[in-house]
């Protein structure tokens, strides 16, 4: 039997600016962070910082001078990423 199907943007939208999003968004930008502070030296603060686009989402930020370099030679942010389960890839358009 076939069933029609229609997607509830407003719902969806709801959903992913919500709460429960926003928490466990939160708790992985936090869990990558933790992974990332071992390997930079003591005292270089590095930052999440949660927001709302279309959705919830956050930033891991190392909040210093060398913090690029380190992630352009080692992936310090990337391998971070990965040690929480996350994929990364390059942004595409």
């Amino acid at each position: 039997m076939l069933q029609s199907f229609r997607l509830d943007h407003r719902g969806v939208r709801e959903i992913l600016q919500g709460p429960e999003v926003r928490r466990a968004v939160d708790d992985v930008a936090d869990a990558i962070a933790a992974h990332v502070r071992p390997q930079v030296p003591a005292g270089t603060r590095v930052s999440v910082h949660g927001y709302t686009t279309d959705r919830g989402a956050a930033s891991v930020t190392i909040e210093d001078v060398r913090g690029m370099a380190w992630q352009a030679r080692d992936g310090i942010l990337t391998r971070a990423a990965g040690a929480v389960g996350l994929e990364v890839r390059a942004w595409q358009r």
